[in-house]
């Protein structure tokens, strides 16, 4: 099993959930089709994090509890809420509901309480067991925000009013107007509990909850050098915990870092695909990416969502960390606090888990995150070579398998072509039938051969000759015999000779590495040793001539 990981500006990150497929296979086939399965190499190498971690068509939004211990989210078809246990890394229950989610809160510190935002103008307040209260809003939502401090609900919609729910009383109070024909967002920041809108005319609206009037505007960023900045609207927000930094998004790809004391952005991030920001989150400096940009000072990343990617860069230089980018659109994505696992819900049917080490450690609950993202990212792959067999055109022509050329069974490359290695085995049986017939004769032969080199031989040196190569041999050990040096370093010699080398062995054993001393190439490379047989043959010639006289 092999884990699947990108390396985009030299930062590892390991996809721990989801297949990166558009359509899951459905149980009824994968039951059906069983046998197949085992040979999908995709399928056998796939990773489940969470059980059933997935919706039927498409998932919405998805969020972490405070407590960290459970995962809420919201897909259809048909439009349900599912809840993920992390210490059991299953599903814990799924709950439908009438209509699809836009947004939801999650107002207690586990799954208990929350409240879904519903594309029909309606409120949900779900609880642990069941549907609660339901209610309904003049216009429809765009986005929900909770003050704690008052239990007010703050509802975005299509007009310019933000609603105000207050859930201590039970009761809708007066609601906030806003200077634009529609709020896209809304957030209250966690330090001061400034709010903060963002509208379709590209501004931000803060208003104080204590006087529930408006206190500053922050207007249109506008860059001549950058067309992208003239006119757009304010689609995403999201606060710093530190209650200074404010991160904003727009509808034509920016994401600006904004100081609340100042009224230009410090940071102009462009996503470079064009599309609205989706969501904005800030990752606050930890101990394992601390040193890694190289920036004096305290500083947070943000990660900027659109359809096609999650971007997370540097707040103070803007520099890129990393960018993740599945293969379906995103809708949301979320980041388990102080780690660094990230999940992504997009318009598949499994939700897609990332996990960044650079980030930050993995959670508690999967600790073994660690140690799995190493081991199967060092085990060895499939390569795509592997089923295949390298064939030149001779042989190919030689299998009877010409006719094959330019069809889909043969993948030109190079000098030849690469065949299924089945179908290469089948071929060479039909061309030659009685290679086994020749492979048992051959096999017989050399065991013959291995009894009659066992006789006893007086060669020189006491060693017996082979039967390949014998010249070559004797040549061998009569230098060894002549030469003139002491007994301790002719032993030396003797051991390290060719003869007794193994890896020479095959020189003298194979009768493919026999020497052919009548072939031109020999006597060309030979040349002394060619003019010592002619005189050899002159020398018998005229000894023979002398005796017939």
């Amino acid at each position: 099993m092999v884990l699947k990981v990108s390396n985009p500006n030299n930062v590892k990150i390991y996809t721990v959930s989801g297949s990166n497929l558009t359509r899951k296979i459905p149980e009824w086939l994968a039951r059906s089709k069983r046998q197949l399965l085992k040979k999908d190499r995709e399928w056998q190498t796939r990773i489940e994090l969470i059980q059933d971690f997935e919706f039927p068509e498409a998932a919405n939004k998805i969020k972490i509890t405070p407590d960290g211990q459970f995962c809420m989210a919201t897909g259809v078809y048909k439009p349900q809420i599912r809840v993920f246990e992390f210490s059991q890394m299953s599903k814990k229950f799924e709950r439908h509901t009438d209509s699809e989610n836009v947004n939801f809160l999650i107002l207690s510190d586990d799954w208990t309480k929350s409240v879904h935002l519903q594309n029909d103008r309606s409120i949900e307040f779900h609880d642990s067991g069941s549907l609660h209260y339901k209610t309904r809003i003049p216009r429809f939502g765009r986005d929900l925000a909770y003050h704690k401090q008052s239990c007010d609900l703050l509802l975005a919609s299509a007009g310019n009013d933000v609603y105000r729910l207050n859930l201590d009383q039970g009761r809708f109070l007066k609601p906030f107007e806003i200077n634009s024909n529609g709020v896209n967002s809304c957030v209250v920041n966690p330090a001061h509990q400034l709010f903060a809108f963002g509208t379709e005319s590209g501004t931000v609206e803060f208003w104080d909850p204590r006087s529930k009037s408006r206190i500053g505007i922050l207007e249109q960023y506008s860059d001549q050098n950058s067309s992208s900045s003239s006119s757009y609207e304010v689609t995403a927000l999201s606060y710093r915990n530190d209650g200074l930094s404010l991160a904003v998004g727009t509808s034509s790809g920016l994401s600006m870092v904004y100081d609340l004391r100042l009224a230009s952005p410090s940071i102009v991030k462009d996503q470079q695909y064009g599309l609205p920001i989706k969501k904005l989150s800030w990752i606050e400096p930890s101990l394992v990416n601390a040193s890694s940009d190289n920036v004096d000072g305290d500083y947070a990343r943000v990660m900027s969502v659109d359809s096609k990617s999650a971007k997370i860069w540097n707040s103070i230089s803007g520099k890129l960390h990393c960018t993740i980018e599945p293969t379906a659109d995103i809708n949301d994505v979320t980041i388990c606090e102080n780690t660094g696992l990230i999940f992504a819900a997009c318009e598949s049917t499994e939700i897609n888990g990332y996990f960044v080490p650079s980030l930050g450690p993995a959670p508690k609950w999967a600790g073994f995150l660690e140690n799995l993202t190493e081991e199967l990212e060092e085990s060895t792959s499939v390569t795509v070579y592997e089923d295949y067999k390298f064939i030149t055109p001779d042989e190919l022509e030689s299998l009877g398998l010409g006719h094959l050329v330019g069809t889909s069974l043969l993948k030109p490359y190079m000098h030849g072509f690469f065949i299924d290695l089945k179908l290469y085995t089948k071929a060479k049986a039909i061309a030659n039938p009685f290679e086994y017939e020749e492979y048992k004769t051959n096999l017989i032969r050399n065991k013959i051969l291995k009894q009659r080199e066992s006789r006893i031989r007086t060669m020189p040196n006491n060693q017996a000759l082979p039967k390949i190569n014998r010249k070559l041999a004797m040549r061998l050990l009569e230098k060894q015999d002549d030469s003139s040096v002491s007994k301790k370093t002719k032993k030396l010699q003797e051991s390290a000779s060719i003869l007794s080398d193994d890896r020479f062995k095959g020189l003298f054993a194979d009768p493919e590495f026999e020497v052919d001393e009548d072939s031109v190439e020999y006597k060309l490379i030979n040349p002394t040793q060619s003019k010592k047989n002619k005189d050899v043959n002159r020398a018998r010639h005229s000894d023979d001539s002398s005796d017939d006289d």
